[in-house]
């Protein structure tokens, strides 16, 4: 079973910057796609950032023109960046690394927590 590694979470003041990775423990074969997604207390995980195998990104309108989704190229490795800046309180939540592979493969990190003070 693969994991995915979550780190760079923390607290921070709004306006402040961030960078989350995500590192797979082993690698995964046809990534479909890799997305972060984010879940605040008592609300649904959303997406936050996806890129697909084409290099397509898509982004929550909430988070446009603040974050930027990457993926580290380097052959056999799946690596996953989410630089965050000017961030605000509305950011704090857990973030979650997603790999989807395959026809259903789905993997999930287990969250690293980011609170953003005002």
């Amino acid at each position: 079973q693969v994991q995915l590694v979550e780190s760079g979470g923390g607290l921070v003041q709004a306006g402040r910057s961030l960078r989350l990775s995500c590192v797979a423990s082993s690698y995964i074969f046809s990534v479909n796609a890799m997305g972060w997604y984010r879940q605040a207390p008592g609300k649904q995980r959303d997406l936050v950032a996806r890129i697909t195998s084409s290099g397509i990104t898509t982004y929550a309108d909430s988070v446009k023109g603040r974050f930027t989704i990457s993926r580290d190229n380097a052959k056999n490795t799946n690596t996953l960046y989410l630089q965050m800046n000017s961030l605000k309180p509305e950011d704090t939540a857990v973030y979650y690394c997603n790999v989807k592979f395959g026809w259903t493969g789905d993997y999930w990190g287990q969250g690293t927590q980011v609170t953003v003070s005002s």
